[in-house]
């Protein structure tokens, strides 16, 4: 067997990297999709009727992400015989979910640049995104117990979000370039807190996990 000269080798360990990347991502998804199907019909329990419409539209298309996922990875998601637990209270729930929309939108820019053929999930995480921050800024904009709420809830869940993410990150295929993704989707976590009111002048940011 011929060993190929140090570029093409070089050019190969790339994109076998590239290929462990793109698989860990895939399967990251699969999860995600699912608790995030799971949440979504677990919070409509206890949402103001103004956003019913929108969480029965949004765990729809959770659904069929999870689907696209089932095929690509050839895995089945397991089903949940028990929905996860959630906030009662809209303002915690809309901080809840909104802070673990923005993680899928991180995660969705990651596998974009790696499977642009997957860039629509980026679109409608997008459109996720938007709701819940809207949702968000309408509870602070009112002030008094539901805005201290939500504030409370963002750094209580801004503290546990260091070991979240880096459960998202364990797995061989995302070794090298683990820490940059840690670093990049904790601090776009936090600076899209801070812009919506949920934090104070960029106090009460995500640190290491102890």
């Amino acid at each position: 067997m011929m060993i190929p000269p140090g570029g093409t080798r070089e050019a190969a360990a790339a994109a076998g990297r590239l290929a462990s990347l793109e698989r860990a991502l895939l399967d990251r998804f699969l999860r995600a999709e699912a608790m995030a199907m799971w949440a979504v019909r677990s919070a409509q329990a206890h949402a103001p009727p103004r956003a019913l419409a929108f969480l029965r539209r949004h765990e729809e298309e959770e659904r069929e992400h999870l689907r696209r996922f089932e095929e690509l990875t050839g895995v089945a998601a397991r089903e949940k015989p028990v929905l996860p637990k959630v906030p009662k209270q809209w303002h915690a729930l809309a901080v809840q979910l909104y802070g673990y929309e923005v993680l899928g939108l991180e995660l969705a820019k990651i596998l974009a640049d790696v499977r642009p053929d997957l860039s629509a999930i980026l679109r409608e995480e997008e459109v996720h995104v938007g709701f819940f921050e809207r949702e968000v800024r309408e509870i602070l904009a009112a002030g008094r117990g539901p805005a201290n709420g939500a504030r409370e809830f963002a750094r209580a869940w801004l503290r546990r979000l260091p070991r979240t993410v880096d459960r998202y990150l364990r797995g061989d295929g995302l070794d090298p370039f683990r820490d940059a993704l840690r670093r990049g989707i904790l601090g776009s976590i936090s600076t899209r807190f801070t812009s919506v009111g949920l934090l104070d002048g960029g106090r009460n940011t995500p640190g290491p996990s102890g």
